[in-house]
């Protein structure tokens, strides 16, 4: 039963990495991009939980910040700046920096870091834990990133406005 859990768990961890993938995907990104996106949301799905389980309680003592004003601030940033790109003259949109993949990957990862403060009382296995977590959120961010990419081929330019629309949207839902 705590295979399933953890299973559960994973899943629902990889849905808000699908959903911002499907409108990150919207910029005409080439596979070597989406293969890199997809590997950093899946390290950090990795990493996060472990940092929650072995420091989360100890830093949220001291420091009591809530993690959905991080993911609200930096959504809105990637979805400000997909916005503005759909109004450049470039014929072909260009993958934001790779310190911006680390935001990217960050935002989408922050629940991980909640999950790992509890994962203990969840099962005591964390490294198969944390590696499910990883594929999880890895293979759906890929899969998301793939659909918005296919969508971004059938409406054109106005998908990489509506897909920086709908970050800003779900990033100031988070508040």
């Amino acid at each position: 039963m705590s295979f399933l859990i953890v299973l559960v768990i994973a899943v629902s961890l990889s849905m808000d990495a699908f959903s911002l993938s499907l409108a990150y995907g919207t910029l005409d990104l080439s596979k070597k991009s989406i293969n890199k996106l997809s590997i950093i949301v899946g390290i950090y799905h990795f990493v996060m939980p472990l940092i929650g389980l072995f420091i989360g309680n100890a830093i949220l003592k001291f420091f009591p910040i809530n993690p959905n004003v991080i993911v609200t601030i930096v959504l809105c940033f990637i979805g400000l700046q997909m916005v503005i790109e759909t109004f450049k003259n470039e014929e072909n949109l260009k993958l934001m920096s790779f310190p911006e993949l680390l935001l990217f990957g960050l935002a989408v990862s922050i629940d991980s870091f909640s999950v790992g403060i509890g994962l203990n009382a969840i099962n005591n296995n964390f490294l198969l834990c944390a590696l499910i977590f990883s594929i999880s959120s890895f293979s759906f961010t890929y899969l998301g990133l793939i659909l918005g990419k296919k969508i971004s081929q059938l409406i054109g330019k106005a998908s990489t406005l509506i897909g920086g629309i709908v970050l800003i949207i779900i990033g100031l839902l988070y508040i």
